[in-house]
């Protein structure tokens, strides 16, 4: 696990391919949600994404995921059947504020970053600004960020997004969930 400070909050970065990695993120997300100064109990998981391009599709295959689970106090915005994104994002976080009044928003989305962190787990404190590698102009969203590193940022980030391994994001998701589930088995029904 790597730490980074960015704007005073901290960026945690874990490795998919390391045998420890949905332990160590799953108790890094665990201090990291009771570090929040929230009243409600309830977690809504915001996955961000779309299916239409295998490096998107991230958020939608981690909400299609965790939705199979039934626990309770935590809700699921984007699926692979109700996806969120760039066309309907304002309109789901305008829903969750006003459904899901203070409760904790944990934002999920794929990301570009620098070749050596193709594989890798962020979880940082703070807001998730969707669609900052792909310069869309998207609402910051969420009390704590998990996005996955899909491929590495250069030219043509769009076309980046299109021609990702699937294998890459399959295991991403998979460890984000199963860090996910390690973290929340107090709250199951």
């Amino acid at each position: 696990m790597l730490t980074q400070q960015r704007n005073k909050r901290k960026v945690y970065y874990f490795n998919s391919a390391d045998g420890y990695c949905a332990y160590q993120f799953s108790q890094t997300l665990g201090e990291l949600i009771q570090s929040l100064d929230k009243t409600s109990e309830e977690i809504v998981f915001l996955c961000i994404g779309s299916d239409r391009a295998t490096g998107d599709s991230l958020g939608p295959i981690i909400g299609y995921k965790l939705s199979e689970l039934k626990y309770r106090n935590y809700m699921i915005y984007g699926t692979l059947d109700e996806p969120v994104h760039a066309k309907n994002l304002r309109e789901t976080i305008t829903k969750i504020k006003e459904i899901h009044k203070d409760s904790i928003i944990i934002a999920i989305d794929a990301s570009l970053g620098n070749s050596n962190h193709v594989g890798f787990i962020t979880l940082g404190e703070g807001p998730l600004k969707p669609g900052a590698g792909v310069s869309k102009d998207l609402p910051a969203v969420g009390d704590l960020f998990i996005t996955g590193i899909v491929n590495f940022s250069g030219l043509l980030d769009n076309m980046l997004l299109q021609t990702t391994r699937l294998n890459i994001v399959m295991k991403l998701a998979d460890c984000i969930c199963l860090g996910i589930r390690f973290c929340l088995p107090f709250r199951a029904n």
